[in-house]
């Protein structure tokens, strides 16, 4: 397989990864609609560097790293899971309070800049989006790769990433979602953090099994 056929294989499956529902898509989607489109954008950007981080780890052979050290994927599975449920929990509680929205100057600089951040962290705490990342470099990237594959590839992954959860973003911050969303919020959010707490549990109960 030429380094062109490999990177173009490695972009697809990023792709169809991204599009796998799971707390990324969820979080993208939430902010969207409860808070406004330029949080869900500002959360697709964390998403998107993220994707850059995983990439270039990806890059320096992290998924070797993994299967030499199991307890370090252990660690990496319970710290994530943790914090996925704690991610959860706050979106639980705040279900049930009034909707305050910011306005102007506020809303562009505050909500944005915490969604960005919210964005990335949820999108690096995911030790299963690592090792997807890994495991597809490790499968399709050439063994002594190209030079201009380590400049390339994580600029195209951020396209992915940032690509996939922008649409996300600017579907679901149009009217009709956003309207749907205000008339059955407390439900709605307690649906998605029950997904978010059930795959953070997930992980922590999954962190003892042996195998990547």
């Amino acid at each position: 397989m030429t380094a062109s056929a490999a990177v173009s294989g490695i972009l697809l499956a990023i792709l169809l990864g991204a599009m796998i529902p799971g707390p990324s898509f969820v979080l993208v989607a939430r902010n969207a609609i409860s808070l406004s489109r330029s949080d869900g954008l500002a959360t697709a950007l964390g998403m998107g560097i993220g994707g850059i981080v995983f990439g270039g780890i990806a890059l320096a052979g992290l998924y070797t790293l993994l299967l030499a050290v199991e307890w370090l994927y252990v660690a990496l599975k319970v710290a994530g899971g943790l914090y996925l449920i704690y991610i959860a929990s706050r979106i639980w509680r705040g279900a049930s309070q009034p909707l305050a929205m910011p306005s102007g100057d506020a809303m562009r600089a505050g909500s944005a800049s915490r969604s960005f951040w919210l964005g990335l962290t949820t999108q690096l705490s995911n030790p299963k989006t690592a090792i997807w990342y890994g495991s597809i470099f490790a499968a399709l990237l050439p063994h002594d790769p190209p030079l201009w594959c380590y400049f390339a590839l994580p600029p195209l992954v951020f396209g992915i990433e940032f690509g996939w959860y922008t649409i996300v973003a600017l579907c679901f911050s149009s009217r009709r979602p956003r309207e749907a969303y205000l008339r059955a919020r407390k439900w709605i959010d307690r649906i998605a953090a029950s997904m978010i707490a059930t795959l953070g549990l997930r992980l922590v109960l999954a962190a003892g099994k042996t195998g990547i």
